[in-house]
């Protein structure tokens, strides 16, 4: 039979985990970006180094260069026939349909976060009630009083294992949607400026190096929250 202060620590225990929660829906700052392309980067290849940012030291050396950098995007596009690349990173975190789609996830985890705090507080009150009378309670009603309380502790940590299925499951399918269609935009964005093949230079190292003038992250962007605005 459990007593007072062991009941206490297991209302400890499941605010611990509604904290943990709520910090796993609210300081991840944007959703892991999956390829937005359905090429294949051929192993002879070379790519961009220049994807990964600049660190501070690097940042400071080249800063007298900044404005003639600034200058290249305004250069020719790359010719018909040619093989380009795209800065996942930069093009899903500026692409205006990806940000309301992270809004709108925020939204409905400010809801499962109220619906955990619930029952977090519902369990946090019944325990401190019981602490309240159990010294003028039988052994048999305090023994009765705490299987009640462990039941209600085991289904409200059940409850916040579907809130966060129910989380993960619903963050899962709006980035796919997302992803699904700005593979069909820059398909069709590669089509119109007849490239051969459209690669994507990822954090995780996908591409080596490549010549900036075959970046044209810039431009694909524009093209994609063009589009989006027409909705």
């Amino acid at each position: 039979m459990k007593n007072p202060a062991q009941l206490a620590f297991n209302a400890v225990l499941l605010v611990a985990v509604a904290v943990l929660y709520f910090l796993h829906f609210n300081q991840r700052p944007a959703t892991a970006a999956a390829p937005v392309a359905a090429t294949e980067v051929p192993a002879a290849l070379e790519a961009d180094t220049a994807t990964t940012a600049p660190t501070p030291e690097a940042a400071a050396t080249t800063a007298p260069a900044a404005a003639p950098v600034a200058a290249v995007p305004a250069g020719p596009a790359p010719a018909a026939g040619a093989i380009v690349y795209v800065e996942s990173s930069k093009m899903l975190d500026g692409y205006q349909g990806m940000k309301d789609a992270r809004k709108s996830f925020e939204t409905k985890a400010k809801g499962w976060e109220r619906q955990n705090q619930a029952l977090v507080g519902s369990f946090r009150t019944a325990v401190e009630q019981y602490q309240k009378t159990a010294a003028s309670l039988t052994p048999e009603q305090r023994a009765a009083t705490e299987q009640k309380l462990q039941a209600q502790q085991q289904q409200g940590a059940v409850e916040q294992q579907k809130i966060q299925a129910q989380a993960q499951e619903a963050e899962a399918k709006l980035t796919q949607t997302v992803l699904e269609s700005v593979n069909k935009k820059v398909e069709a964005y590669g089509k119109s400026h007849g490239y051969k093949m459209i690669l994507i230079a990822a954090p995780s190292g996908t591409i080596a190096y490549g010549e900036k003038g075959l970046d044209i992250t810039a431009p694909v962007l524009t093209y994609l929250n063009s589009e989006y605005r027409k909705k």
